[in-house]
């Protein structure tokens, strides 16, 4: 999921990532402000590594990342941004911490559901998604790259603030946002 998110914000920025550097694929957008895409080709529960290393080379503060991962403990689609806290037993951002030494990063998770009771979660995380699931996922990959554009210009509060409602929710607020104009 972090890939198909990462892909779509480089693609918007006019980047794509494809130089190879500390064991990631990474791109570097300039404008409107300087953005480095990374994705790490370890394991998922190795991913600090290439975190640390292209932090430290391109000396990016741990406030000024933003680390995105699949959850499945959230409704499919949904969003939840973090400055920080647990892993929450996800191995990715149990690396990165490990690496940066704290888990105080910004994070932004997005959800693909726990999938089928009879299926191994591991296969589900890892599987394509189902063909009815897809519009869920392309709106969610699409508000994941719109919550990295805001974190690159506002900050991690205020993707919270406009990021963290679900669908239905956001829905719900820009209808009652109407009414209330009316």
């Amino acid at each position: 999921m972090g890939f198909l998110v990462i892909d779509e914000a480089a693609r918007r920025a006019g980047v794509s990532c494809d130089r190879e550097a500390q064991g990631a694929l990474v791109g570097k957008a300039h404008t409107p402000v300087p953005m480095l895409f990374v994705k790490p080709l370890t394991f998922m529960n190795l991913s600090g590594q290439a975190v640390r290393a292209l932090a430290d080379f391109h000396k990016v503060e741990v406030g000024d990342l933003l680390v995105i991962a699949d959850d499945v403990n959230l409704p499919l689609g949904r969003l939840r941004a973090r400055p920080g806290g647990s892993a929450g037993g996800h191995n990715g951002f149990k690396s990165v911490a490990q690496h940066l030494g704290t888990d105080q990063f910004p994070r932004l998770r997005v959800g693909v559901g726990r999938g089928d009771d009879r299926r191994d979660l591991a296969d589900h995380v890892l599987a394509m998604f189902d063909p009815d699931e897809r519009p869920v996922i392309e709106e969610a990959i699409g508000r994941a790259a719109d919550a990295i554009d805001v974190f690159a210009r506002e900050g991690i509060a205020v993707v919270m603030n406009r990021f963290n409602a679900g669908p239905q929710e956001l829905s719900d607020a820009t209808d009652d946002e109407k009414d209330s104009q009316s």
